[in-house]
C-alpha cells in the first residue's frame, strides 16, 4: 500500500491538507503521487436545468480548463514548498468528479485514494453529497479522507 497513491486536487484549503498527507505517505513508503483534478463542464451540471447561450458555455468551459490547469500547477509549488522529493505526475480530466476518481483510479492501478473532506462544490455538495463521500463509498482500494 501507498505505493500509488490518487491524490484529487480541486484548490480548495482541503485539497492541500490532502496533498500535504499523500506526500508524507509516500516518502514514508517510497511511493509516487498520482495528482488529479477534474473539471465539471457547464454541459454536464443538470442539477438547475438552466438553458445558457452556447458560447456562453463555450467560454466558461475555457476559463474552467485554465483553472484546473492553475490548480495542478499550484499542486507542484505545494508539493516543492513541502519539500517532496519522491515521483508524481499531474493529470486533468473532465466530467463528474467521483467517477473520473475513481475511474482513475482503477486505469492507472492506484493502491490508495487521499482526498479532502470538502471540496470547491458549494451548494451541489450540500443537496447531492459530497465527492469524498461518493469516492469512499465505491472505490476498490482504501480511502483516506483527510479533514
Amino acid at each position: 500500500m501507498f505505493q500509488k497513491i490518487l491524490v484529487p486536487v480541486d484548490g480548495s484549503n482541503s485539497a492541500w491538507k490532502a496533498l500535504q498527507t499523500a506526500a508524507a505517505l509516500a516518502e514514508r513508503f517510497q511511493g509516487e503521487l498520482r495528482v488529479f483534478t477534474v473539471m465539471e463542464p457547464y454541459n454536464s451540471l443538470s442539477l438547475f436545468q438552466i438553458t445558457l447561450d452556447e458560447n456562453l458555455m463555450d467560454r466558461s468551459n475555457r476559463e474552467m480548463k485554465k483553472a484546473s490547469l492553475a490548480v495542478l500547477d499550484m499542486a507542484k509549488e505545494k508539493l516543492q514548498e513541502y519539500g517532496f522529493k519522491g515521483k508524481a505526475s499531474f493529470e486533468e480530466s473532465e466530467g463528474n468528479p467521483a467517477e473520473q476518481i475513481l475511474e482513475k483510479s482503477r486505469e492507472t492501478d492506484c493502491d490508495s485514494i487521499v482526498i479532502g473532506s470538502r471540496g470547491l462544490s458549494g451548494i451541489t455538495e450540500f443537496l447531492l453529497g459530497s465527492v469524498s463521500s461518493k469516492v469512499s463509498q465505491y472505490a476498490a482500494v482504501p480511502v483516506f479522507v483527510v479533514k
